[in-house]
């Protein structure tokens, strides 16, 4: 469709240069008309409708397909709240019924993916409605915050050694948003880590660190790790965006974001949110 769409607009572009060289040289040459006011205003006004017609040409199809999407996104984004209260339904009544801690546990982790299910329903949402309002920000207390994805996630992998140290830090921003970035990079991090999994995350004065006990990376990936679709090694589960999405968000809150890597000795992203401390 787009390729389409460029091709219309370079060759409507095209007869457009070549109508204004003929009908420049119509009116200079065969009507001899020499006044160059006269002239400036055809040409204006010519230029006015030519614009009108390459945007229409530009942006009608580009409408039509965001509107196609996001009425596609609304309707997926309805299907899942079926799916979403059957797991908790079916969990809490399971809940009543079993006794033994392994089941228990197992329970757990259900639960916890449900939960994690529900966080991305509501981000799906948070992405559709942001694009026609801002987003919301809130005061934030870092430390209760990463507590409280500690411990889901600690639920959800449980083969993973997560250790953390966390001093109190207020900061105002975008709680979804931040939800995401966090995620992320815990996610990477278990994702990147060798066996055995330790995951350390540290909080001090106003320094988020998320380190790993990887595989590193060299100068090279370093580079290139912020680049959406980019992804160090194809064997891991992914399609390359998560990254991206964390920077662009440090971007637009102006948190300082750092990689310090290397290769065989595992990765420590750091975000620096001193600049915007409550």
């Amino acid at each position: 469709m787009f390729r389409e769409v460029t091709l219309s607009i370079i060759l409507f572009y095209v007869i457009t240069v070549m109508l204004f060289v003929v009908g420049f040289y119509y009116v200079n040459s065969i009507l001899e008309v020499h006044n160059v006011i006269v002239i400036f205003v055809v040409i204006f006004v010519l230029s006015i409708v030519t614009a009108v017609m390459i945007a229409t040409l530009s942006i009608e199809p580009l409408k039509d397909h965001f509107e196609k999407l996001e009425h596609f996104s609304k309707e997926t984004l309805h299907e899942l709240k079926l799916p979403i209260s059957t797991i908790n339904a079916n969990t809490a009544m399971l809940r009543k019924t079993l006794h033994d801690a392994k089941s228990l546990k197992r329970l757990e982790r259900i639960e916890g993916a449900c939960t994690l299910l529900h966080e991305r329903y509501s981000e799906l949402d948070y992405l559709i409605k942001k694009q026609i309002q801002k987003e919301t920000v809130e005061v934030l207390d870092l430390k209760v915050f990463l507590q409280s994805r500690l411990k889901l996630l600690a639920s959800l992998y449980a083969h993973v050694d997560f250790s953390s140290h966390l001093n109190t830090t207020r900061v105002e921003l975008d709680r979804i948003g931040l939800q995401k970035v966090i995620d992320n990079l815990i996610d990477n991090a278990v994702k990147y880590s060798d066996t055995p999994v330790v995951v350390s995350i540290e909080l001090e004065n106003g320094v988020l660190r998320i380190a790993d006990n990887g595989r590193g990376m060299d100068e090279m990936e370093l580079i290139q790790i912020f680049d959406r679709y980019y992804q160090n090694d194809a064997t891991v589960s992914g399609y390359g965006i998560g990254l991206a999405l964390v920077k662009n968000y440090c971007d637009r809150h102006k948190i300082k974001l750092h990689v310090k890597s290397t290769k065989g000795e595992g990765t420590t992203m750091i975000l620096d949110f001193q600049g915007i401390e409550q």
